[in-house]
């Protein structure tokens, strides 16, 4: 069951027709990004939010299978600048991503390709997915590629070592908010000469 991920047609159709509309990475403070989802996809924004299973050990040995987010309060919003303006009066508790440029921060604004790539990624049921937050992650110790065949075809990333995995991975970074580890066929993977 795939919930709170899927984009349905009409919104992916509204997604291709408005050209000033961008993806804006945010915050949802003490991870309320699922009720701040909840709000905007009522007044029709479009929203991600990426998401697994986790098994939890509840008392008395019982367990609990639980779909949450991936990182706590990170969420995607698709919106026209004035459309965020007005969602962040209404959910105060909703924060821009940023990152530094020319002494202010700036929100992070995810390219609309890179974005479609990485909703791809997180739905695909079907693979074992690392989820790593920058900070985590060395890229300058992994080897630039390119992978050709298999779902991933056309992506690039880096082909790294993750810390407790039997075998190296393609990572592939999203604009310096979050960055997914897939497993891929060697066969498949090119390197990318520098």
């Amino acid at each position: 069951m795939i919930q709170y991920l899927h984009i349905s047609a009409q919104k992916q159709s509204n997604m291709e027709q408005s050209s000033d509309k961008v993806w804006y990475a945010m915050r949802a403070t003490y991870g309320r990004n699922i009720s701040a989802k909840h709000y905007a996809d009522s007044i029709g924004i479009i929203t991600y939010i990426p998401m697994h299973y986790i098994v939890k050990r509840l008392g008395g040995g019982k367990v609990q299978r639980k779909y949450v987010p991936v990182i706590r309060d990170l969420i995607f919003v698709y919106a026209t600048k004035d459309e965020v303006k007005n969602l962040k009066r209404v959910i105060p508790y909703l924060q821009y991503i940023t990152r530094p440029l020319n002494n202010r921060n700036i929100p992070i604004i995810v390219p609309e390709q890179e974005m479609r790539k990485f909703i791809d990624v997180t739905l695909s049921e079907n693979r074992e997915l690392i989820y790593l937050q920058p900070n985590e992650l060395n890229i300058g110790k992994g080897t630039k590629v390119r992978v050709h065949g298999g779902e991933l075809d056309g992506y690039e990333g880096y082909f790294i070592k993750i810390k407790g995995k039997r075998n190296k991975r393609v990572v592939i970074s999203f604009d310096s908010v979050i960055a997914v580890a897939i497993e891929v066929n060697p066969d498949f993977i090119e390197v990318i000469k520098s």
